[in-house]
């Protein structure tokens, strides 16, 4: 049993507030326990440079945390005139996971951007911006669909991703923070529906792992993305009929 009472396998309560903010194509409050993200999704006509011409559409992101949504006040990297390392790698990381489930010749020459605004942080700020953005996007995807653009969602898979990792030697899913500050070992896992996947993140913070630890936390995060994908399902459903 976990701090927060948990079992090794357990899942954060999920909250998903959809349409969340009036202005965007496709919007949510995405909150996984104590972390909360603000994912919204953002049409825009055109693409980058390197894609004029080419009729396929692209899928971008980027990623903040609001000055408080850490236990100490975080500053704004907009005062630092820069964007630091963590953030270009998460955004990155965010645009990958999208572009790899949409069809994005369907989408035609478009740019959707996907913003996410971490306004509390309590570990897994990454994986919630992730399953938080897929349901945003299928919103503006909708969007389009009902103005004529695509007479489908081009939507090839579903995607979710979570975070387990080593602590006290016991693999744990969707580590908190306290459990994030102090684990051997931290992993993020994005995949599909169909069980395939994007991204694996794996790295040894205190010690290295073997095999049958990476195959059980591999084993955890399927289980966790499925429920996860469940959730998404349940408010998605008249979008993806």
């Amino acid at each position: 049993m976990r701090s927060d009472g948990r079992l090794a396998n357990g899942i954060r309560k999920v909250t998903i507030n959809t349409e969340y903010i009036k202005y965007a194509e496709g919007s949510c409050l995405f909150e996984m326990g104590n972390t909360k993200v603000i994912c919204t999704a953002s049409v825009e006509e055109g693409v980058p440079r390197f894609l004029k011409g080419k009729g396929r559409g692209w899928i971008t992101s980027e990623y903040g945390m609001l000055p408080r949504s850490c236990g100490t006040r975080v500053p704004r990297e907009s005062s630092k005139g820069k964007k630091g390392g963590r953030t270009h790698e998460v955004q990155r990381l965010i645009g990958r996971a999208m572009r790899g489930v949409v069809d994005l010749e369907m989408l035609g020459e478009r740019t959707i951007w996907m913003d996410c605004d971490v306004i509390q942080a309590d570990g897994g700020t990454r994986c919630a911006s992730i399953t938080g953005s897929f349901i945003a996007l299928c919103f503006a995807l909708d969007n389009l669909k009902k103005k004529g653009v695509f007479k489908e969602l081009p939507v090839k898979h579903m995607i979710a991703a979570i975070s387990v990792g080593v602590v006290d030697d016991k693999i744990y899913l969707d580590l908190n923070y306290e459990e994030d500050s102090r684990a051997e070992v931290d992993s993020n896992i994005v995949m599909t529906d169909s069980g395939k996947f994007v991204e694996v993140q794996g790295t040894a913070e205190g010690e290295t792992f073997s095999r049958e630890q990476l195959d059980k936390m591999l084993e955890l995060a399927e289980g966790g993305i499925n429920k996860l994908i469940s959730k998404q399902k349940e408010v998605l459903k008249k979008v993806l009929q």
